[in-house]
């Protein structure tokens, strides 16, 4: 499904990414640790296609296209779908309105019918209470005055209506406490299928608890120097990056 080979990238004329290699499966889960400054949230950045960021050599095929080629919309609708760290609030649209407009701007740009208002109530409304997430915070502008927990399930509940084909969540289980991460942990779990792949980008092993890998990797400079299975995490959990850092 991804293909990513010999990436180099990076912003304001600064080179971040060094070379990474990655491929990622349809089915499978992948998790990316590293240090602060490692490049993983760079990594996510260019492939949704965010401004500022600069590719510089390598390639990146999506579904057997060029992703690189494509505009951030393209991306969308491709399938990629981009978790933000620190979701962004976006005062006097709802969220509704909001999720709405994104899924038909997606279906008309891969030539299917837009979803009517009921299909799009109803979808809503399912993926809302799958993540515990009271349906009147989906009237509210988007994440405005909404805890951190709220927007991760937010987010969540974007992913679930938008359905994407490959789902890249930026440090998904930052700012959570024990009960949220449980909860969006299920709502990253409900998408899994052998038509998804995900990658989960993390500097914590916690989230792996709830979410079980398929394969670990270990960024350090802008490369991943290792790779393994949901028990690197634990590893690195317990002995930290220095050893790899040094062997990078």
């Amino acid at each position: 499904m991804l293909k990513i080979e010999n990436l180099t990238a990076g912003i304001e004329g600064k080179t971040i990414l060094k070379g990474l290699n990655l491929t990622v499966n349809a089915g499978e889960v992948h998790a990316i640790m590293g240090p602060n400054g490692a490049g993983k949230s760079t990594l996510s950045y260019v492939l949704a296609g965010r401004a500022g960021y600069e590719v510089t050599g390598g390639s990146v095929s999506f579904q057997g296209k060029d992703l690189l080629a494509m505009a951030p919309h393209e991306r969308a609708a491709a399938g990629v779908f981009l978790g933000l760290q620190y979701p962004v609030e976006i005062p006097g649209v709802s969220n509704l309105m909001f999720l709405r407009t994104a899924l038909n701007a997606q279906r008309t740009l891969r030539g299917e019918k837009e979803a009517s208002g009921a299909e799009f109530m109803k979808l809503a409304k399912a993926a809302a209470e799958a993540l515990g997430l009271p349906f009147e915070m989906l009237k509210r502008s988007v994440n405005q005055g909404f805890s951190g927990g709220e927007k991760k399930r937010n987010e969540m509940v974007q992913m679930a209506v938008l359905e994407p084909h490959l789902c890249v969540l930026d440090e998904t289980d930052s700012g959570l406490d024990i009960d949220a991460l449980r909860v969006v942990s299920e709502g990253i779990n409900r998408m899994r299928s052998q038509e998804r792949a995900t990658l989960l980008i993390t500097h914590y092993q916690r989230l792996l608890d709830y979410v079980v890998p398929d394969f670990v990797h270990v960024l350090i400079d802008g490369r991943i120097v290792r790779t393994g299975g949901a028990e690197l995490a634990r590893e690195l959990e317990a002995d930290g990056y220095a050893g790899m850092a040094e062997a990078a």
